[in-house]
């Protein structure tokens, strides 16, 4: 069994930055991909931010040139930096990390609150 543990989340206001972080119970060279997704009241979840086994990212329209995702495998983290922060932002955020045979595992997520 796989466990991720997501911190960093909280309070911000509008403009402001915020650094999540994901730690992964087992090395991180045994997932095909790492990822962000987001989970806002009423709506469906997800996908924001994406890194492969080799590093290839791919990211959400709306948060292209605001988010980073990273990650140190000698941690077993994953990383996800979020600047210029909007009130849709808001959301409970989840860390994902997808085996080679697509299997899915997830974090309990958590909060980030955007003030306007």
């Amino acid at each position: 069994q796989v466990q991720l543990v997501e911190s960093g989340g909280g309070l911000v206001q509008t403009g402001g930055s915020l650094r999540l972080s994901c730690v992964a119970s087992r090395s991180l060279f045994s997932f095909n991909k790492m990822g962000w997704y987001r989970q806002a009241p009423g709506k469906q979840r997800e996908l924001v931010a994406r890194i492969t086994s080799s590093g290839v990212t791919n990211y959400a329209d709306s948060v292209k040139g605001r988010f980073t995702i990273s990650r140190d495998n000698t941690k077993k983290m994953v990383y996800l930096q979020m600047n210029t922060l909007k009130p849709e932002d808001t959301a409970v955020y989840y860390c994902n990390a997808q085996e080679y045979n697509l299997r899915d595992y997830w974090g309990q997520g958590t909060q980030v609150t955007v003030s306007s």
